[in-house]
């Protein structure tokens, strides 16, 4: 008797479990990957389901972008979707092909833009250019300064002069966040090359000897990290030049550091 209880119960768990697969399967959800009917009869470049652009920036940004694609044959489309989304079907009523860029802004997930981008464009924006482009203008500090408007609008910018003067491998332009930050590590191998040139003998005033043996070290912190994301995103020399002055304050406060830390000797009474 009791065996034939518990072989009721699995047999009614595996009912349950198999009745579940068959409405997920058929589950509604499902459709919501290709939805036409939320696409606009007339054409237009921009679709703005989420009502994220005012109307008359919605206005003047379709106006750029036709005038655009008239220009250079370069197809920029905007999407902005909240709830629900044409999946998709905006393949085929954008007729998106190799020449074709769409931007998709959603605001629920952590960063609000992605992208879709046809073949040709990576020949002159590779896909290193899009990460950086979508964590510098879709991140929510972006967005909550800015505002989701003007995260479009600005990245789509950036891609146009980057078309207009036949590609970039960065995306132009320094951010305040991202000067810091090659600030410090110009200021971290100032100090490490310091260290390292103190003198280590008798008589010895610098030691470029050590200084040269930890070059690759300060020297990827100062150049790589410090100099040149500076110099290949803008052509302001102020960066430039604050972030040279930290690295030599940075070597001259560490190869001074003994001099600071002796004890001072006190007179004799």
């Amino acid at each position: 008797m009791q065996s034939c209880f518990w072989r009721r119960i699995l047999v009614s768990i595996a009912v349950f479990f198999l009745a579940g697969s068959i409405w997920v399967m058929h589950s509604s959800p499902a459709l919501a990957y290709d939805n036409p009917e939320l696409l606009p009869n007339t054409f237009t470049p921009v679709v703005d389901l989420a009502k994220t652009l005012p109307e008359l920036q919605e206005e003047k940004l379709v106006t750029d972008l036709e005038q655009f694609e008239a220009d250079t044959g370069w197809k920029l489309r905007v999407l902005t979707q909240y709830d629900r989304t044409p999946g998709r079907a905006v393949i085929k009523y954008w007729s998106l092909d190799d020449k074709s860029i769409l931007l998709v802004a959603d605001s629920r997930g952590g960063n609000i833009l992605s992208f879709s981008v046809g073949d040709a464009v990576y020949k002159l924006l590779p896909r290193t250019f899009w990460i950086e482009l979508q964590t510098r203008f879709g991140n929510l500090y972006f967005v909550r300064e800015q505002g989701e408007d003007q995260a479009i609008l600005q990245a789509l910018e950036s891609v146009k002069g980057c078309l207009l003067k036949g590609g970039c491998n960065v995306v132009p332009g320094l951010p305040r966040e991202q000067w810091i930050l090659t600030l410090i590590t110009s200021i971290i191998g100032g100090v490490i090359c310091g260290f390292a040139a103190q003198p280590h003998r008798e008589g010895q005033v610098f030691a470029w000897q050590w200084a040269l043996i930890f070059s690759p070290l300060w020297g990827i912190l100062f150049i790589a990290f410090g100099i040149g994301p500076v110099v290949t995103r803008t052509s302001e020399w102020l960066p430039l030049v604050r972030n040279i002055a930290g690295f030599l304050i940075g070597v001259l406060v560490a190869y001074l550091s003994p001099i600071f830390s002796r004890p001072s000797s006190s007179p004799e009474s």
